[in-house]
Protein backbone atom coordinates (compact mmCIF):
# COMPACT_ATOMS: atom_id res chain seq x y z
CA UNK A 1 0.00 0.00 0.00
CA UNK A 2 1.35 3.29 -1.10
CA UNK A 3 2.00 6.39 1.44
CA UNK A 4 -0.40 8.94 0.27
CA UNK A 5 1.74 12.33 -0.01
CA UNK A 6 1.03 15.98 -0.83
CA UNK A 7 2.00 17.12 -4.46
CA UNK A 8 0.66 20.77 -5.61
CA UNK A 9 -0.89 20.38 -8.75
CA UNK A 10 0.31 21.45 -12.01
CA UNK A 11 -0.33 22.14 -15.49
CA UNK A 12 -3.63 21.27 -16.47
CA UNK A 13 -4.30 19.87 -13.06
CA UNK A 14 -3.61 23.22 -11.56
CA UNK A 15 -6.14 24.35 -14.06
CA UNK A 16 -8.31 21.92 -12.78
CA UNK A 17 -8.01 22.70 -9.21
CA UNK A 18 -8.24 26.33 -9.55
CA UNK A 19 -11.45 25.91 -11.15
CA UNK A 20 -12.98 23.57 -8.88
CA UNK A 21 -11.65 26.20 -6.05
CA UNK A 22 -13.42 29.05 -7.88
CA UNK A 23 -16.57 26.92 -8.63
CA UNK A 24 -16.81 25.64 -4.59
CA UNK A 25 -16.33 29.37 -4.00
CA UNK A 26 -19.08 30.36 -6.89
CA UNK A 27 -21.45 27.44 -5.18
CA UNK A 28 -21.24 29.03 -1.08
CA UNK A 29 -21.96 32.48 -2.60
CA UNK A 30 -25.05 31.49 -4.15
CA UNK A 31 -26.41 29.37 -1.26
CA UNK A 32 -25.55 32.28 0.60
CA UNK A 33 -27.55 34.77 -1.29
CA UNK A 34 -30.22 31.92 -1.53
CA UNK A 35 -30.64 31.54 1.91
CA UNK A 36 -30.69 35.17 2.67
CA UNK A 37 -33.20 35.68 -0.18
CA UNK A 38 -35.20 32.86 1.65
CA UNK A 39 -34.92 34.64 5.08
CA UNK A 40 -36.11 37.90 3.34
CA UNK A 41 -39.22 36.06 1.50
CA UNK A 42 -40.42 34.29 4.80
CA UNK A 43 -42.85 35.79 7.19
CA UNK A 44 -41.49 36.85 10.34
CA UNK A 45 -43.80 36.52 13.81
CA UNK A 46 -46.01 38.01 13.93
CA UNK A 47 -46.51 38.61 9.82
CA UNK A 48 -47.15 34.27 9.72
CA UNK A 49 -49.42 35.02 6.64
CA UNK A 50 -49.49 37.18 3.72
CA UNK A 51 -52.83 37.49 2.23
CA UNK A 52 -53.00 38.00 -1.51
CA UNK A 53 -54.28 40.98 -3.05
CA UNK A 54 -56.93 41.15 -5.58
CA UNK A 55 -56.76 42.89 -8.93
CA UNK A 56 -59.64 44.96 -8.11
CA UNK A 57 -58.55 46.06 -4.74
CA UNK A 58 -56.47 48.92 -6.14
CA UNK A 59 -60.16 50.26 -7.75
CA UNK A 60 -61.63 53.45 -7.13
CA UNK A 61 -65.18 51.78 -7.02
CA UNK A 62 -67.60 49.76 -4.98
CA UNK A 63 -65.69 46.63 -6.06
CA UNK A 64 -62.67 48.20 -5.10
CA UNK A 65 -63.85 48.84 -1.40
CA UNK A 66 -65.55 45.20 -1.49
CA UNK A 67 -62.31 43.92 -1.80
CA UNK A 68 -60.52 45.87 0.36
CA UNK A 69 -63.13 45.03 3.07
CA UNK A 70 -62.39 40.83 2.54
CA UNK A 71 -58.87 41.49 2.60
CA UNK A 72 -59.00 43.35 5.89
CA UNK A 73 -61.46 40.54 7.48
CA UNK A 74 -58.87 37.66 5.69
CA UNK A 75 -55.42 39.55 7.12
CA UNK A 76 -56.73 40.04 10.75
CA UNK A 77 -57.55 36.54 11.45
CA UNK A 78 -54.42 35.16 9.70
CA UNK A 79 -52.49 37.19 11.14
CA UNK A 80 -51.51 39.46 8.59
CA UNK A 81 -50.08 42.61 10.93
CA UNK A 82 -47.98 43.73 7.88
CA UNK A 83 -51.38 44.30 5.57
CA UNK A 84 -52.94 45.77 9.06
CA UNK A 85 -50.16 48.46 9.34
CA UNK A 86 -50.62 49.57 5.78
CA UNK A 87 -54.50 49.13 5.52
CA UNK A 88 -55.08 51.26 9.05
CA UNK A 89 -54.59 54.32 8.85
CA UNK A 90 -52.85 56.49 11.69
CA UNK A 91 -55.62 57.88 13.51
CA UNK A 92 -58.26 54.80 12.72
CA UNK A 93 -60.53 53.87 15.63
CA UNK A 94 -63.00 50.61 15.82
CA UNK A 95 -65.74 51.62 18.33
CA UNK A 96 -67.80 49.10 19.58
CA UNK A 97 -71.66 48.69 20.74
CA UNK A 98 -70.40 49.44 24.33
CA UNK A 99 -68.51 52.20 23.47
CA UNK A 100 -65.48 51.75 23.41
CA UNK A 101 -62.67 52.26 21.08
CA UNK A 102 -60.39 50.10 19.48
CA UNK A 103 -57.10 51.70 17.84
CA UNK A 104 -54.49 50.46 15.17
CA UNK A 105 -52.28 49.41 17.54
CA UNK A 106 -54.78 47.28 19.18
CA UNK A 107 -56.22 46.07 16.40
CA UNK A 108 -52.91 44.65 14.49
CA UNK A 109 -51.80 43.11 18.38
CA UNK A 110 -55.12 41.03 18.11
CA UNK A 111 -54.29 39.81 14.75
CA UNK A 112 -50.45 39.50 15.83
CA UNK A 113 -51.99 36.94 18.22
CA UNK A 114 -53.39 34.96 15.04
CA UNK A 115 -50.17 34.94 13.21
CA UNK A 116 -50.34 31.10 13.12
CA UNK A 117 -53.77 30.78 11.37
CA UNK A 118 -53.46 29.63 7.94
CA UNK A 119 -55.29 31.79 4.86
CA UNK A 120 -57.53 28.57 4.94
CA UNK A 121 -58.19 28.64 8.77
CA UNK A 122 -59.33 32.31 8.27
CA UNK A 123 -61.81 31.71 4.89
CA UNK A 124 -63.19 28.97 7.02
CA UNK A 125 -63.57 31.48 9.87
CA UNK A 126 -65.31 33.70 7.78
CA UNK A 127 -67.20 31.34 5.65
CA UNK A 128 -68.80 30.30 9.03
CA UNK A 129 -69.82 33.51 10.13
CA UNK A 130 -71.26 34.48 7.09
CA UNK A 131 -73.22 31.42 7.59
CA UNK A 132 -74.67 32.03 10.94
CA UNK A 133 -74.28 35.82 10.73
CA UNK A 134 -75.94 36.68 7.36
CA UNK A 135 -75.68 40.33 6.33
CA UNK A 136 -76.20 43.07 3.52
CA UNK A 137 -74.09 45.85 2.84
CA UNK A 138 -74.64 49.06 1.28
CA UNK A 139 -72.15 51.19 0.01
CA UNK A 140 -71.88 54.93 -0.20
CA UNK A 141 -68.71 56.51 -2.18
CA UNK A 142 -68.49 60.27 -2.13
CA UNK A 143 -65.15 61.46 -3.58
CA UNK A 144 -62.29 59.69 -1.96
CA UNK A 145 -64.44 58.87 0.63
CA UNK A 146 -66.46 55.39 1.09
CA UNK A 147 -68.95 54.29 3.89
CA UNK A 148 -69.56 50.63 4.24
CA UNK A 149 -72.35 49.62 5.86
CA UNK A 150 -73.13 45.92 6.99
CA UNK A 151 -76.78 45.11 7.80
CA UNK A 152 -78.76 42.40 9.01
CA UNK A 153 -80.94 41.46 5.90
CA UNK A 154 -84.04 40.60 8.28
CA UNK A 155 -84.30 44.19 9.31
CA UNK A 156 -83.01 46.20 6.38
CA UNK A 157 -80.11 48.32 5.26
CA UNK A 158 -81.74 51.06 7.32
CA UNK A 159 -83.26 49.62 10.15
CA UNK A 160 -80.56 46.78 10.64
CA UNK A 161 -77.19 48.67 10.88
CA UNK A 162 -75.11 46.15 12.17
CA UNK A 163 -71.47 47.98 11.54
CA UNK A 164 -70.22 51.00 9.00
CA UNK A 165 -66.74 51.15 8.14
CA UNK A 166 -65.17 54.42 6.80
CA UNK A 167 -62.62 53.91 3.99
CA UNK A 168 -60.77 56.66 2.73
CA UNK A 169 -58.62 56.87 -1.10
CA UNK A 170 -55.01 57.86 -0.84
CA UNK A 171 -52.05 56.62 -2.50
CA UNK A 172 -54.26 54.22 -5.28
CA UNK A 173 -55.57 52.28 -2.37
CA UNK A 174 -58.57 52.00 -0.09
CA UNK A 175 -57.74 52.47 3.87
CA UNK A 176 -59.66 52.25 6.82
CA UNK A 177 -60.07 55.46 8.92
CA UNK A 178 -63.05 54.54 11.46
CA UNK A 179 -65.49 51.50 12.02
CA UNK A 180 -68.60 52.19 14.39
CA UNK A 181 -70.47 48.49 15.87
CA UNK A 182 -73.73 48.00 17.19
CA UNK A 183 -75.85 45.90 19.08
CA UNK A 184 -78.05 45.11 15.92
CA UNK A 185 -77.46 41.28 15.37
CA UNK A 186 -76.15 40.68 19.11
CA UNK A 187 -78.38 38.27 21.58
CA UNK A 188 -78.69 40.39 24.42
Amino acid sequence: MAAWTYRPSTGAAALYDTHRASWRQAAAVTVLFAFLALMVALPTRGHATTTPTRPDEAAHSEAGVVAAEDHWSRAELAGDTAFLEHFLLTDYRSVGPDGHAADKAKIVAGAAKRSSHSLAQADAEIADYRKQHPYDTKIVIEGDVAVISFSDPTLGKEMGVKSSDILVWRDGAWHALYSQHSQVGHAN
